[in-house]
């Protein structure tokens, strides 16, 4: 009896990244909330009453430096500030932070 490759299946060809699995099909629709955090600062509640328009509050990182991405309030990403429009901010992802699950 001759032996005979199997057919390619056409997943095969495509790569992995083209279909999500089935399994993980249930969760797509799920919202989570994305926040990306220019900084950090405290400050005693004496001091945030006398803030006023046009007051200035000092971040805690400096021009370039990375911006924090959390899902659901989970440190997940680091990026970049960029313009989308003339009225509208993005981030560009620049490195994905691996967390550790059991913690």
């Amino acid at each position: 009896m001759p032996f005979s490759q199997p057919a390619a299946r056409p997943s095969d060809a495509e790569p992995q990244t083209s279909r999500p699995p089935r399994d993980l099909e249930a969760v797509y629709d799920i919202p989570v909330l994305v926040s990306a955090v220019l900084g950090r600062s405290t400050m005693q509640v004496s001091q945030l009453l006398k803030l006023g328009r046009g007051a200035v509050v000092e971040l805690d990182r400096k021009v370039g430096d990375p911006i924090d991405v959390f899902v659901n309030n989970r440190l997940v990403a680091r990026g970049e500030v960029v313009m989308i429009d003339d009225t509208r901010l993005g981030i560009t992802m620049t490195e994905i932070v691996k967390s550790d699950r059991n913690g």
